[in-house]
């Protein structure tokens, strides 16, 4: 008869042996009772519930990874006070322990393998890397496979410093699924990344120089020693990315400093300026003082900490429109129109005040209160304007809606004289109150509302998106009186040279008081736009830059999100927001480390000068000599032939681009560049804040370009906390860094707090949480996933140390397994399904809980604690212990498959410590774990009928309550081991007693009761003979309402077996050996005593 099918290819073992699992429609329950997993927050589960489904209700972990295992003294733990007597008195006669007669002990199949139980991971993973290194395994793997192509498209990380937790977080996802990839026969091109310009590097530079060097400092000094800085910081963060134990092309990436790359996205820029996407224009933008330059939205963040000098001004009315001039006649001139604003310093550049034509204003008339504003608890931060104290008649138009709001703020009484629509107000023109200039009142859009201020907006449109559009609209001046460095320029009259944020803010505000124009100043705490990098307050304002007009092709990019892939789900409303609503991107910055804006400026006119000859030329002279090009030579050489007798009328432009147009070229760069890529990538895998960075820059220079997104699926993560959910910093001391969890704390006390754990359990930690929301990470939590790696590996040791003497011939046919072998098998057929179903969907956490409670709890617990009857004494040949290792090979076989996209470490470590080769379809060896693809499915393990199933669910929740009854007779001394007890089993329902009267005479003892419960006896009892009168100890397993299993237990009958510990009424019929069980006898008859060495 031939052996299992799966092994059956040359000396391969799995072809139908392989493991994939899936939920099929039998339940499946494997989770004892007596030990499961807690987690906080949830419900303990009992058993690991399994129905004929197509996915497997997992408990979500809430990222605070709080379980802790049961111990044997919380529960009736199965194993607690199992009988270990032929292994632990062979395992001690082997290490010299002194025994009375150890005669037997060589015939007790100890566990053997060279896999160390710890790690020792500072020594053992870089060893592992090696072996990858020296044999090109991934190179290897790549090229054999031969199921397509995968691409998963690495977002740049800047090179201006040491990686944190969040480049961890990012770059193990990224290798998880890349592995899972190629086990599943894919081509997996992996290319890392760094973005290497842009003002990050360019200040780490300048900080390293001290003002005399800084004097001296050319542009080309600088990009030299800007580019040498970023070269040196992507070979450490290289050096640390593999030792996290990342795959890819580290022999050739990308670098955006490269002139191959920076050629490319010259390409880009050039192909968006021939088509009309890229201008020039003086319009306002987001700039930093701090940094000297423009600044995307990419690059701003709001902290909401800021406080802002926020103001009420008023302007004299001196004109009204004919339809308004006979309703406001008696208030002149009087009459003002009353502004909020959160930025005093745009006072002097103000063009008009804007209304909302669909709201309704109010005439007011001030009438102070009797009592003292100042007095009133919610004004005292802050002050009210000279102007009010004055006695002279005022009345002022604001929002009739704010009348009560305004009252209450300035502790004056508004009594409404009169009601005009914002319609009506346009075209009024009133007096600017520090030049005197004569402006007018405009329409602005649903950006003016009764949220806050008047319901009058100021309007400076050198200072404001909003404020710009509504002066195209009117033909407003741009006024923007502002320099570099963020202070007034003489434009601004009194106020040059002071700085906006600073003194010159205070200034506007002493000033409009002065002239009675101060209604209120107060404190205003708000979000505020700050630069990213300096941390330091931005501005607004206008300057002459190049833009790409993303309106031009914003429609086609909102059409293209809708058919990418987006995980989580929600990722797609927010960079449709975020695309649908974002202005111009102003791609120009006033640096000098970056790719130059390829454009030539006429001397006289300033007429900017680039078209298709130019850009062509230049990309063609990048691509040769790099973007340092652009600095060293002269315009004439720079100019293509057609305009070189003119070069002497240019100059070459200074502005560098943006550095999200740097990377959001890669596609270009790198993806269109190289053969064995192409675009769009399979995959993009950022976090959650690329939706308005990376992801958005790829996705506009593509679809203006291509016409396509870049990407098919995108996947983004959150940002790493720690463990109390707080922002990671050195003054909070909480910082993670994964170095430090790789390789330790380098000397010193913090040794303890922070061990080596190695790259696999940092690895480990990133599978566990649910990375589509913020996660956390802290020594508790690395102790725990330390605590479960551990665990882990101990499994993979016994399933390696007991399949010591198997080879693939000693197979067990399926149809020969006993049923518990059977089930077996079915349960790790659907285990690996389903996390083959979480892989695809790239939900790691769930893996990580099923490979815990199923590897890790489990098969320790049940499979594992009944097999080593048969394992240690059954006979080394035997059928049971052979049909055994052919369910621990199934086991071993697939788990290491599973877990070696996680954990490719101890996967290797396991592999290279297999005691039989493995053998792919082809008839090759798989030398390494990544060569022996992913475990197929098998339909025929996953027939195991549905009764079969449930009936050893039944079995197993039996087991626990005939564990609970033993605890009760062990607590009162009438059993020690379980191996002195004799369980008794009486069933109501006939059917669960024939079964169960079945497994009392089974042929084969795995399936025998006695050996699943791990007892010397088991008896069922016909409900016609009554209940045995001397068992005292007693218990009930309830199936349903009405079926019921009895339980009871007494002391074993007869002698203890000296060589397996059994009790036996046969003990002492064999006048050879008088001291062993009518098994051990035949086993010792059977075979020769061999010579067995203890577990290493």
């Amino acid at each position: 008869m031939p052996r299992l099918e799966s092994f059956a290819v040359n000396s391969s073992f799995l072809t139908t042996i392989e493991v994939p699992m899936a939920l099929h429609n039998s339940s499946y329950k494997v989770l004892s009772q007596g030990n499961c997993w807690n987690f906080r927050g949830a419900t303990c589960v009992s058993l690991f519930n399994f129905r004929r489904s197509s996915s497997i209700k997992l408990f979500p972990l809430a990222n605070t990874l709080s379980y802790q295992a049961c111990s044997s003294g919380d529960s009736f733990h199965p194993s607690k006070r199992r009988s270990r007597g032929p292994v632990m008195a062979a395992k001690k006669t082997a290490e010299g322990a002194k025994q009375e007669d150890g005669k037997y002990k060589d015939t007790v199949n100890l566990p053997k393998t060279t896999f160390g139980m710890r790690a020792n991971a500072s020594v053992k993973e870089p060893e592992i890397q090696k072996l990858w290194e020296d044999n090109k395994v991934f190179n290897r793997v790549v090229d054999r496979n031969d199921g397509g192509t995968f691409i998963l498209h690495d977002g740049p990380p800047y090179a201006n410093g040491d990686l944190h937790m969040g480049h961890a977080l990012n770059k193990i996802l990224k290798d998880i699924i890349n592995r899972y990839k190629l086990l599943q026969n894919f081509k997996v091109h992996y290319v890392p990344g760094w973005d290497c310009h842009g003002l990050p590097i360019e200040l780490k530079v300048l900080q390293s120089l001290d003002q005399e060097a800084r004097k001296d400092l050319t542009p080309l000094k600088l990009r030299a020693k800007a580019a040498k800085f970023a070269k040196d910081t992507v070979k450490t963060q290289m050096a640390s990315f593999k030792r996290y134990g990342v795959w890819g092309y580290w022999d050739n990436p990308y670098l955006t400093l490269n002139p191959e790359y920076e050629a490319a996205q010259i390409e880009v820029f050039g192909q968006m300026a021939l088509k009309g996407y890229i201008y020039r224009g003086r319009k306002p933008v987001y700039w930093s003082p701090s940094s000297r330059t423009a600044l995307a939205e990419a690059e701003l963040e709001y902290p909401e900490v800021h406080v802002s000098k926020s103001i009420y001004v008023i302007f004299r009315v001196v004109k009204a429109p004919p339809p308004l001039s006979g309703l406001l006649e008696d208030f002149l001139p009087y009459l003002h129109l009353a502004i909020w604003t959160t930025t005093p310093w745009t006072i002097p550049a103000n063009a008009a005040v804007a209304v909302n034509a669909k709201l309704q204003y109010a005439v007011v008339e001030l009438h102070p209160h009797a009592e003292d504003f100042s007095s009133s608890p919610g004004n005292r931060k802050g002050r009210l304007g000279t102007v009010l104290k004055e006695e002279k008649k005022s009345f002022l138009i604001v929002a009739s809606d704010l009348v009560p709001t305004l009252e209450a703020k300035w502790g004056m009484k508004l009594v409404v004289k009169q009601i005009v629509s914002g319609l009506d107000l346009e075209n009024c023109r009133y007096i600017h109150p520090i030049d005197n200039r004569e402006c007018p009142v405009v329409l602005g859009d649903d950006y003016i509302t009764t949220d806050s201020g008047t319901g009058l907006v100021h309007t400076a449109p050198g200072h404001g998106q909003e404020d710009y559009i509504t002066g195209l609209k009117y033909g407003l001046p741009i006024l923007s009186p502002v320099d570099d460095d963020g202070t007034f320029t003489a434009e601004a009259g009194q106020f040059c040279g002071l700085d906006v944020l600073g003194d010159g803010n205070v200034a506007v505000v002493n000033y409009l008081d002065d002239c009675l124009s101060l209604i209120m100043e107060e404190p205003y705490k708000h979000k505020y736009p700050y630069d990213w990098r300096t941390k330091r307050p931005t501005i607004f304002r206008a300057t002459e830059q190049w833009f790409a007009s993303v309106e031009g092709f914003r429609q086609a990019a909102m059409n293209a999100i809708g058919k990418v892939t987006w995980i989580p789900a929600q990722a797609e409303n927010r960079i449709s927001a975020m695309t649908s609503c974002r202005s111009d991107w102003c791609i120009s910055r006033q640096r000098t480390w970056g790719v130059p804006i390829p454009v030539f400026y006429h001397k006289e006119s300033k007429e900017p000068l680039m078209n298709e000859e130019t850009i062509e030329h230049i990309k063609s002279i990048i691509g040769q000599k790099g973007s340092d090009a652009w600095w060293y030579l002269t315009v004439e050489e720079l100019l293509p032939d057609k305009y070189r007798d003119k070069a002497s009328e240019f100059v070459k432009g200074t502005d560098t681009m943006d550095v999200w147009f740097d990377s959001g070229s890669s596609w270009a760069a790198v993806l269109e560049k190289r053969n064995y890529l192409s675009c769009p990538a399979d995959l993009y895998l950022e976090g959650t804040d690329q939706h308005r960075g990376w992801f958005q820059s790829s996705l506009l220079t593509s679809i203006a370009t291509n016409g396509k997104a870049p990407y098919s699926s995108v996947i983004t993560h959150g940002f790493v906390l720690d463990e109390k959910g707080l922002k990671m910093s050195k003054s909070l001391g909480n910082v993670v860094d994964p170095r430090t969890v790789i390789e330790g704390a380098q000397g010193g006390k913090d040794q303890r707090d922070a061990p080596v754990y190695g790259a696999d359990v940092l690895r480990l930690w990133v599978s566990s949480v649910d990375y589509t929301s913020d996660v956390m990470v802290g020594p508790q939590i690395l102790r725990q996933m330390s605590d479960i790696y551990r665990k882990l590996r101990g499994t993979l040791r016994y399933l390696l140390a007991n399949l010591h003497d198997w080879k693939v011939k000693d197979a067990i046919p399926y149809n020969d397994l006993p049923r518990i072998d059977q089930h077996a098998l079915f349960q790790v057929q659907n285990v690996v399904k389903s996390i083959t179903e979480s892989y695809e969907k790239y939900q790691f956490f769930k893996i990580f809980q099923i490979i815990q409670r199923f590897v890790i709890v489990d098969l320790s617990n049940f499979y594992f604690d009944v097999a080593k009857d048969r394992l240690y004494v059954g006979g080394t040949s035997s059928f049971t212990r052979r049909s055994c290792q052919t369910i621990l090979a199934a086991q071993l076989l697939s788990i290491v498959r599973i877990i070696a996209p996680i954990l490719p470490h101890l996967a290797e470590d396991v592999w290279q410590n297999l005691p039989f080769e493995y053998t792919i379809k082809d008839g090759s060896v798989a030398r390494f774990v990544f060569e022996s693809r992913w475990p197929e499915l098998n339909e025929r393990w996953l027939a195991f009928s549905n009764e079969e199933t449930e009936f050893w669910e039944k079995i197993l929740e039996l087991r626990t309550e005939v564990n609970k009854v033993m605890e009760v007779a062990r607590s009162e001394k009438l059993i020690g081991s379980s191996l002195e007890a004799k369980v008794y089993l009486q069933a109501s329902d006939p059917g669960m007693s024939a079964r169960l009267h079945q497994m009392c005479t089974s042929n084969n003892e795995a399936d025998s009761l006695h050996r699943i419960f791990i007892t010397s006896q088991a008896e069922v009892i016909s409900t016609s003979n009554g209940k045995p009168e001397n068992v005292t100890h007693t218990g009930e397993y309830q199936i349903q309402e009405k079926n019921k299993v009895w339980i009871g237990v007494s002391r074993a009958e007869g002698l203890k077996c000296e060589r397996c510990w059994n009790y036996s009424t046969q003990v002492g019929s064999f006048s050879e050996h008088p001291t062993l069980c009518s098994r051990c006898y035949n086993v010792v008859a059977a075979e020769p005593l061999p010579s067995l060495a203890a577990v290493s």
